[in-house]
């Protein structure tokens, strides 16, 4: 279906009526997506062990996991920029490849210092092309389907992250440095595909039009409520399901159940399958319901369960919360990026909003496990999870008092100007 039948189509259909089929671009970087993250679950399990190689302790080890989002953090409006200026495709594709070249100079270094180097020049590169891709997709997406697209993409992201692992694990038997090769490769095929396959955006001066809107700016969204408290969640996500989780909770595993790295990987897998049923539903419950009611629940859901893991005193209700954890996980994720998409809207490049929306994703990302493990050394885990569940019950707060419902049924909706709340 071209693309100005399906927005005619989306315009005029209610959001509960026939499922909308996705753009030909969509799919095209839903197929780049998987790639890219299974190509990130290879070099996961090899990348703590090849910094340890180099006769480094733990700490300096887990900073090479580190370097790669404090990149992302730093670069993140340098991208958007970028996206506003060249175009989501040219900054996309350049992202793929500076992360291709980064992997595969990684497997090459012949020194901790190297191999911190060349991690942190992928954190840019993956800022580059995620931050394009959420650019695409926001502008490509139907209104009424950008929560099923939203859980599309986390789907396909989720489903490459599972796979990677195994397949990098067996790969780490042929030697620490071929993952990175494989995955550098991998990157160069999914740029490849993505620069024959992506179409070229059309330009408005192409057609004869005037010249489209500018690029919506960082201030212009943070005058809009819903965005201002996407941001607060978005912060709050990552301290809790990307931080404290990936960094604390194999930690309690063996300290606090004295049970072995299996029990704490368990634990991250059943996660994952808690969001990945969650997400075969969630994305059209958005489309349909309403983002903010889904926030919200996933918000208190994902507060609730990972609050009560720092309680837990035996193995099974440890899984069982991780379970639900990654079930809310599932609930607020395409939920909160339609959100976001609905304050922007198609028509606008929104590559600098998207930017500060990850740049506080990422912020939580780093600041949750330093603080989080700051109490658990001082005071107890039970502390550490606690307060973890408390600000994402203070998220789901805020949302409800200050979040305004930005799904308009019927018609495209309209992203909210600056001096509205």
């Amino acid at each position: 279906m071209p693309l100005s039948r399906l927005a005619r189509s989306a315009s005029g259909r209610p959001a509960s009526g026939p499922r909308i089929p996705l753009p030909h671009d969509i799919k095209v970087l839903l197929a780049a997506a998987f790639v890219i993250a299974l190509g990130y679950g290879l070099v996961a399990p090899a990348l703590p062990q090849f910094a340890a190689s180099f006769d480094v302790g733990v700490a300096a080890a887990s900073v090479i996991v580190s370097a790669f989002a404090l990149a992302r953090l730093v670069f993140a409006p340098a991208s958007g920029s970028l996206v506003a200026r060249l175009g989501e495709r040219r900054v996309y594709i350049t992202g793929l490849l500076v992360v291709a070249l980064s992997t595969g100079a990684c497997a090459f270094a012949q020194s901790y210092w190297q191999l911190l180097l060349f991690r942190g020049l992928g954190g840019i590169g993956s800022t580059m092309f995620t931050v394009s891709a959420t650019t695409l997709l926001v502008r490509l997406a139907p209104p009424e389907g950008r929560g099923r697209v939203s859980s599309a993409y986390a789907g396909t992201f989720l489903m490459g992250g599972i796979l990677g692992p195994v397949v990098g694990g067996l790969l780490a038997g042929w030697g620490l440095r071929v993952p990175f090769l494989v995955y550098a490769a991998a990157l160069v095929v999914a740029a490849a595909v993505v620069a024959v396959m992506l179409r070229q955006p059309r330009r408005a001066a192409d057609d004869g039009a005037a010249p489209p809107p500018a690029p919506m700016t960082l201030r212009e969204a943070l005058g809009d409520g819903t965005f201002r408290v996407s941001m607060v969640s978005a912060f709050t996500n990552g301290w809790a399901t990307f931080g404290v989780r990936m960094s604390l909770i194999p930690l309690f595993a063996g300290a606090v159940l004295l049970a072995g790295p299996s029990t704490a990987g368990l634990a991250l897998a059943v996660f994952a399958v808690g969001n990945a049923v969650a997400l075969t539903f969630s994305g059209r419950l958005a489309d349909t319901l309403g983002r903010k009611p889904m926030v919200i629940t996933g918000l208190l859901v994902t507060g609730l369960a990972l609050g009560a893991v720092g309680f837990t005193d035996n193995v099974p209700l440890f899984v069982a919360f991780s379970v639900v954890a990654g079930f809310g996980s599932g609930l607020l994720n395409p939920s909160q990026q339609a959100a976001v998409a609905d304050v922007i809207g198609n028509q606008r490049n929104g590559g600098k909003v998207l930017a500060g929306f990850q740049m506080a994703t990422d912020a939580g990302t780093i600041l949750g496990p330093i603080l989080a493990g700051a109490l658990a050394d001082r005071f107890s885990y039970g502390l550490a999870f606690a307060v973890t569940g408390a600000i994402s019950l203070a998220a789901a707060l805020v949302w409800l008092l200050f979040g305004r419902e930005t799904l308009v049924r019927g018609s495209v909706p309209q992203p909210e100007g600056p001096s509205r709340r």
